[in-house]
């Protein structure tokens, strides 16, 4: 039983996946359009100044894994929503729940397809940073691996969580456009986190792209993210998973 029912996820993550690159719409937002960013940014001089307190990281520098952080909160907050809460509508959810799938398989497929992508991107973002502008890569691999592992699941898990109660893709969009922006914000997109007013400074840890950042910088110095901005992190994406998978809507 165990056998088929594993071989049941994997047809599905494989169905999931070949859709996903065929509708277009996550490779393009998800690495095109954050890719063409990145370019552009480079273009910028005053992007190549020091930032006051960083470590020896120019702007541009911090930019990099501002956008790594970006495409996962394209990801979760525009893509993965979208793609499941028109299943939802167009009833294919609705015949998918007469076969036993169930909630777990349904999101694991969305889960692992957008994960495949991200992946995809944060390599790229990090090999054109390096090999086309002279960015230096994390000083630390293996933590900001751990990090980027952990936004990634905290973000798509919060686009799991839109998935799973949004009635339809109107809706899906609309709650997931609330919500990019602020979490872009607490990333750093439209200033460092250093520069914020005081009392955004002690909210931008706590919230998911804030923690990233967090992260992400420690190990671009050379040292392991703070048990606090993984547990961050990680409670995120428990917390969302799981109530994405027990409050899951079929119709």
């Amino acid at each position: 039983m165990s056998t088929l029912q594993g071989s049941a996820t994997w047809r599905l993550v494989k169905a999931e996946s070949t859709l996903c690159v065929r509708d277009k719409v996550a490779p393009l937002w998800g690495i095109g359009f954050p890719l063409i960013l990145l370019i552009i940014l480079a273009s910028v001089p005053d992007l190549r100044q020091l930032v006051e307190g960083g470590g020896g990281l120019t702007y541009f520098d911090l930019y990099v894994p501002v956008l790594i952080l970006f495409n996962l909160a394209i990801l979760a907050t525009a893509s993965l929503p979208a793609t499941l809460a028109g299943y939802r509508e167009n009833g294919v959810l609705r015949r998918m729940r007469t076969t036993p799938v169930g909630p777990a398989r349904v999101l694991a497929g969305q889960l692992v397809a957008n994960l495949a992508i991200a992946v995809i991107a944060m390599v790229l973002f990090l090999a054109t940073a390096w090999l086309g502008f002279g960015v230096d890569l994390p000083q630390h691999p293996l933590g900001f691996a751990l990090a980027w592992l952990l936004a990634a699941a905290a973000l798509l898990a919060i686009g799991l969580l839109i998935s799973a109660l949004a009635p339809g893709r109107a809706a899906a969009t609309a709650i997931g456009t609330v919500l990019f922006f602020p979490l872009i914000f607490f990333a750093g997109l439209w200033g460092p986190i250093s520069q914020m007013p005081p009392l955004l400074r002690e909210i931008a840890p706590f919230t998911p792209l804030g923690a990233g950042m967090g992260a992400f910088q420690n190990a671009y110095l050379g040292d392991f993210p703070s048990v606090v901005q993984l547990l961050t992190l990680a409670a995120y994406a428990a917390v969302c998973g799981f109530v994405a998978v027990r409050w899951f809507r079929w119709e």
